[in-house]
């Protein structure tokens, strides 16, 4: 029988099994000294006996005192012999786990029960945004950009006929559950002159897995469940297409690499080929979400490439999930020169056809004089709040201090996954909301949070 498996040597769980037992009759033997139950008389007489000759009379409170002593010294036997129990399955499931049993518990219960978010965009913007996000809930999805054309990525689409795998990479990366190790080893870069110089470790990997599995939605579920990924990775379609740009001086620009370089404003942006259908289960994610976030990352070649697809804009213009744009902090050079908060929350209504945000996280932090000496001489500038300017739109902005403590201006995961779990809390979309355990959950997944980016 199954059962008497756990009872093979080496199992290290039978001497606490024993000593449980053991707990459980020193109750016992305790219960019927406190309530005088007849069916102990021999133990009672024993204890009688003792009693008598010590005190010369029936003492009838030695013996309620030996009961409650009893008692107390069962039930500590059997918590000990429970815990040790425990801690051996624990340590032989989870060998790596070095946090506390409740902790562990007690989060995995939280994620599990949290918000269906999904996560629209590309780049590093959004696999910023995802470390942040697997902390706050275990239903995260992640619909992200293909239209990437240069660098190991676009080598791979051009010899192996598959989607870039670039961003799809980092954001696996972002959600694996052993993250600082897994960056390390998928964002290797091979240098030198071989035929492997310049590839991506991470992106070879995806090509084969997908190649091993019949697909690159099929590999990128396979290196989930391989990476113990907390959520879904999937692109937004599994076509071959390309970005144009349509330029203020009357030019066009093709390619995603090309538009940036191409030092022009762009007036409007386009996918070629124009019907490329999207992702099944990408439309899904969408239409089950409680929450959409769009960005951050590139406005042009990050975030909008994916609501150029009519099958993911039509079924974010139908969504009734709660509509969130986390704005970038700073401008890019060849895409957003000049432009504000509101000018990238306009873009977005302007290519999507309608008005669909419900907020939008803007950064009201400042930045030194000296970040903005070192960004002006790439080409970038502070992107501004507009608070006022977005709110005319019917959208409510969240000003907010979004910059990490680093010399480079970009968001803190930790900083933006606060404010997006407020807002969830606000908006009552956290199950029950019981606020005492909210919040020990929030401070919880914040101390994982600043443990796994010391590791």
């Amino acid at each position: 029988m199954n059962w008497i498996s756990w009872l093979c040597p080496g199992m290290n769980l039978k001497r606490w099994l024993l000593l449980f037992s053991g707990g459980v009759l020193c109750c016992a033997f305790s219960l019927a000294l406190l309530f005088n139950d007849q069916t102990m008389g021999f133990v009672e007489e024993m204890l009688f006996r003792m009693s008598y000759m010590t005190t010369g009379r029936y003492n009838n409170g030695l013996m309620i005192l030996a009961g409650i002593v009893g008692i107390a010294a069962g039930l500590i036997i059997m918590f000990y012999a429970t815990r040790r129990i425990v801690h051996s399955v624990i340590d032989s499931v989870m060998p790596e786990n070095n946090g506390s049993l409740m902790e562990t518990i007690f989060t995995q219960r939280k994620l599990s029960n949290g918000p269906a978010v999904t996560v629209v965009g590309g780049g590093t913007g959004l696999s910023t945004l995802l470390r942040g996000m697997k902390y706050i809930t275990g239903n995260c999805t992640a619909v992200v950009t293909v239209a990437d054309d240069g660098g190991s990525s676009g080598r791979l689409r051009q010899e192996l006929g598959i989607i870039p795998p670039g961003d799809l990479r980092n954001c696996l990366v972002a959600m694996a559950d052993r993250e600082p190790l897994m960056e390390r080893v998928l964002q290797y870069r091979f240098q030198g002159d071989s035929a492997l110089a310049g590839h991506n470790l991470g992106n070879l990997f995806l090509a084969a897995i997908a190649a091993t599995e019949g697909g690159m939605e099929e590999g990128l579920n396979a290196a989930s469940q391989i990476l113990r990924i907390r959520g879904h990775v999937i692109p937004s379609t599994l076509e071959s297409i390309q970005i144009k740009a349509d330029m203020t001086d009357g030019t066009s620009v093709l390619g995603e690499s090309e538009i940036s370089e191409a030092g022009k404003h762009i007036a409007r942006l386009h996918m070629v080929p124009p019907d490329a259908p999207a992702t099944k289960s990408a439309v899904q994610a969408i239409r089950d979400a409680d929450v959409l976030i769009f960005g951050p990352g590139s406005l042009y070649t990050s975030v909008l490439p994916n609501l150029l697809v009519p099958g993911i804009r039509q079924a974010v213009q139908e969504s009734r999930a709660f509509k969130i744009y986390v704005c970038n902090v700073m401008t890019q050079p060849g895409e957003t020169d000049g432009y504000g908060a509101y000018e990238h929350v306009k873009a977005l209504i302007d290519h999507v056809g309608s008005q669909f945000l419900d907020y939008v996280i803007v950064n009201d932090q400042e930045i030194s004089e000296e970040q903005k000496k070192m960004y002006r001489a790439k080409g970038q500038a502070y992107v501004t709040p507009d608070i006022e300017k977005i709110e005319s739109l019917g959208i409510k902005p969240i000003p907010t201090r979004l910059i990490s403590k680093e010399d480079m201006v970009r968001h803190d995961p930790q900083k933006l996954a606060m404010v997006i779990i407020s807002l969830i809390y606000r908006l009552r979309l956290f199950g029950r909301g019981y606020v005492f355990f909210d919040y020990l959950f929030v401070r919880l997944s914040m101390r994982r949070m600043k443990k796994n980016q010391k590791a």
